[in-house]
């Protein structure tokens, strides 16, 4: 899995092919196609497997990071900056046209969201059936989704920072 997403970072979904992941990996091509007959699928189960597994280093993290709406937020941003983001990019990108991808990567997205939706409502320590949560919960959500597309070209530290810090303000008076 985490050599499937290693090539998705490195080379993209053109030149991710099951071949190269099965080196990556040490295994041989007959076990991988055992388990994942075409490349959607091993990319979707790999996506997927490291998104979870992000989940739960994010919330190893937020156990011990502080608990202000600013570390929150920044925590989150990170996390949407990772390589996991940059592998599920390149899957969204070829879902686009790949009916059969789409339909798996929406599933994935769909679950993996609730979870972070889920764990942004836990650390922000609020209730979205409170007027106005739920939105700017997911719009914090797509902001940061948003400035982790904007780093993908070059590198966005400074700029990524001052807006987390500036939107904190914003969610903190919101919530």
């Amino acid at each position: 899995m985490e050599a499937t997403v290693e090539c998705l970072v490195e080379r993209g979904w053109s030149g991710t092919t099951t071949t190269e992941v099965a080196e990556r990996a040490g295994v041989s091509r007959g076990a991988q196609l055992h388990h994942f007959r075409t490349r959607g699928e091993l990319v979707a189960a790999a996506v997927e497997h490291v998104g979870a597994e992000s989940v739960e280093v994010l919330k190893r993290r937020a156990e011990i990071a502080e608990k202000s709406t600013h570390a929150v937020v920044e925590l989150i941003a990170d996390f949407h900056a990772s390589d996991l983001f940059t592998a599920a990019l390149e899957l969204w990108v070829a879902a686009r046209t790949d009916p059969e991808l789409r339909e798996q990567v929406l599933e994935l997205q769909a679950r993996l969201g609730r979870e972070v939706y889920g764990l942004a409502l836990e650390l922000l320590d609020v209730d979205d059936t409170r007027p106005g949560v739920k939105d700017a919960v997911q719009a914090t959500l797509d902001l940061v989704r948003g400035l982790a597309l904007a780093n993908q070209l070059a590198d966005d530290t400074k700029r990524r920072a001052h807006v987390v810090r500036y939107w904190a303000r914003m969610l903190e008076e919101q919530l």
